[in-house]
């Protein structure tokens, strides 16, 4: 499938998901008859009823991530964040909470119904210290060096271009920024094919890459203090259904699927004296002298 084909899937995907949420329905990215895609351990209880009770319903309906990324990263007052693929806005509204009126929340989405939902929830939130960006998590559309905190919720695995995506959001980030995500990950050897089919039961288009993969394109974009961190770790019982109505042989499968795919928290950091433009190398060898 050609990246514009993985865009266009996506895109409808979640239009539908964010469709569904904004008429009071549970978002599920997944096919019709796998309903085995909106049940535990994926997207269900990541936010506890503190969390949920900030927030208006149809953000929390509209909520198809595998983490929560909120929770696990450190958000200080008078920060800047931003949410790469913020869908109905619920990371970004707690976000907006932890950095307090001096800082600002930024939600980033490329899909017209999931940012009118998120617009509509920061609107019945009354929370103003948020903006809701159009465009898309290969080309961030902010300036170099303007944001201290990137969270995401279990997006970057749809990206076909991850390496821009991990350069994108060193560009965006302040020397010291942080890189915070929800991701989902491979640890170890999968087979192709069930592979396909475990990660479009974990997360519709999924491409998650393999842990050290992983590691290596965060060293490749520049970061540093690099770390993976699993919050759940999927086993074949969980996706029980949802296999069998793919036609696997769930007893041949188990030894090659269970462990192997994880929800993980992700961290690293934009190194704190790195400068960019033409005269960055000359004024960093400077400030070393």
């Amino acid at each position: 499938m050609s990246d514009d084909n993985i865009k266009a899937v996506v895109k409808e995907k979640y239009g539908q998901a964010a469709l569904q949420a904004a008429t009071g329905r549970s978002s599920c990215c997944g096919p019709a008859a796998a309903t085995a895609c909106c049940a535990d351990p994926i997207t269900s209880n990541l936010y506890d009823a503190t969390e949920t009770s900030q927030v208006p319903e149809q953000a929390v309906r509209a909520s198809l991530g595998c983490g929560n990324p909120t929770a696990l990263a450190k958000l200080n007052p008078g920060e800047t964040v931003l949410d790469l693929g913020s869908g109905g806005g619920i990371d970004v509204l707690l976000s907006a909470k932890r950095v307090g009126p001096a800082g600002k929340a930024y939600g980033l989405d490329m899909t017209d119904e999931m940012l009118a939902l998120a617009r509509e929830n920061q609107r019945k939130a009354g929370i103003e210290n948020v903006e809701f960006l159009k465009g898309e998590i290969e080309n961030i559309p902010l300036p170099e060096n303007s944001v201290d905190v990137i969270i995401s919720n279990c997006v970057i695995n749809l990206s076909a271009d991850k390496d821009r995506v991990l350069r994108e959001a060193f560009r965006v980030l302040k020397p010291g920024g942080r890189f915070a995500v929800s991701d989902v990950v491979v640890r170890g050897e999968v087979p192709g094919e069930i592979r396909r089919s475990v990660e479009l039961w974990i997360g519709c288009v999924a491409g998650a890459l393999e842990e050290s993969e992983y590691h290596a394109k965060l060293v490749s974009a520049g970061f540093e203090a690099i770390d993976i961190e699993p919050t759940r770790i999927y086993k074949v019982e969980d996706a029980r259904q949802f296999l069998a109505g793919e036609g696997i042989d769930l007893e041949a499968t188990a030894p090659l699927v269970d462990g192997k795919f994880m929800s993980a928290f992700i961290r690293a950091r934009k190194p704190a004296l790195f400068l960019s433009g033409p005269d960055s190398r000359g004024e960093e060898q400077a400030a070393q002298q």
